[in-house]
């Protein structure tokens, strides 16, 4: 009898620990294709200081109506936030969050990464705090940040 369940308890085993890689490939396929979501926009400006990038930053998200949460010149991050609107349903809302890394280049210029993320809170009257937060791909906000970050960049030089 002992012979039969130790061949069964290896063969348990050994069929488990064969699902094991079919199971982390499917967990590197997932966060693949959730680090493919949330990949910035990215634009270059040559020969624009980082602190003259963060300052224009600053300038197009209040011009886009956000609200500035956090961030600094010399961290080269802003973060900022959308008014709370209403949401698809009754009782929920939503609001758009967006975030700004600049990185000094080797020319001089600087690079900024732009993440917008749309936030919804299903229930808001019920369950305050309880939102989830979806990456922004393909929406027009990019293009008006980054139009309005250029003519508050053109506006210092001229300045």
């Amino acid at each position: 009898m002992k012979p039969l369940f130790a061949s069964s308890v290896i063969f348990v085993v050994a069929f488990a620990l064969t699902g094991c890689e079919s199971l982390s490939d499917a967990r590197d396929s997932i966060r693949e294709k959730i680090a493919a979501r949330d990949q910035p926009q990215v634009k270059v400006y040559p020969g624009v200081a980082t602190r003259s990038v963060y300052e224009a930053a600053r300038i197009a998200i209040g011009q886009m109506d956000f609200r500035y949460v956090r961030g600094g010149a010399a961290q080269g991050e802003v973060d900022a936030i959308s008014g709370v609107s209403l949401g698809d349903r009754p009782g929920s809302s939503q609001q758009i969050s967006l975030k700004v890394r600049l990185h000094a280049t080797p020319d001089g210029g600087t690079e900024a990464k732009v993440w917008l993320k749309e936030i919804i809170e299903a229930d808001s009257v019920n369950r305050a705090g309880t939102a989830t937060e979806t990456p922004l791909r393909d929406t027009p906000l990019y293009d008006t940040f980054f139009r309005n970050l250029q003519r508050a960049i053109d506006a210092q030089k001229k300045g």
